[in-house]
């Protein structure tokens, strides 16, 4: 048996590795349906449920995904402070949100169908 601490590291781990897969979908996603800067962005990562999803994350996905032609920054006046870079999803990004998103549900289904059914009996369960 896993000791309570050990379990839950491992599923704090098991956690980090299925979103660190679906993070630039789920960003390209969120930008999709408004423009944002990094502070942004970040919030509404965490509002969305994902964990804490922190800057040292989403800065360096922000870059590869503007290397990429997935994102386009543009500067926009602040409220209070100096301008910001806002970043705007391209129709090559556009294009790449809609191929994951079909991988996406096609890949859930398969581990869906997969996992059905299954109901942990320790008569079951294997040592």
């Amino acid at each position: 048996m896993i000791p309570s601490d050990e379990a839950a590291g491992s599923e704090a781990d098991r956690q980090t590795q299925l979103l660190r897969g679906a993070l630039d979908m789920c960003m390209l996603a969120l930008l999709v349906k408004e423009p944002a800067h990094g502070y942004e962005l970040v919030r509404r990562l965490n509002a969305a449920g994902l964990g804490t999803v922190g800057y040292g994350t989403v800065y360096p996905l922000l870059t590869r995904m503007r290397r990429l032609g997935f994102v386009v920054d543009e500067v926009e006046d602040s409220p209070a402070g100096p301008p910001r870079k806002v970043y705007v999803v391209t129709q090559e990004g556009h294009g790449r949100l809609i191929a994951w998103t079909q991988q996406w549900t096609s890949f859930t289904a398969t581990i869906d169908a997969t996992i059905a059914d299954v109901e942990p009996s320790a008569s079951t369960a294997r040592r």
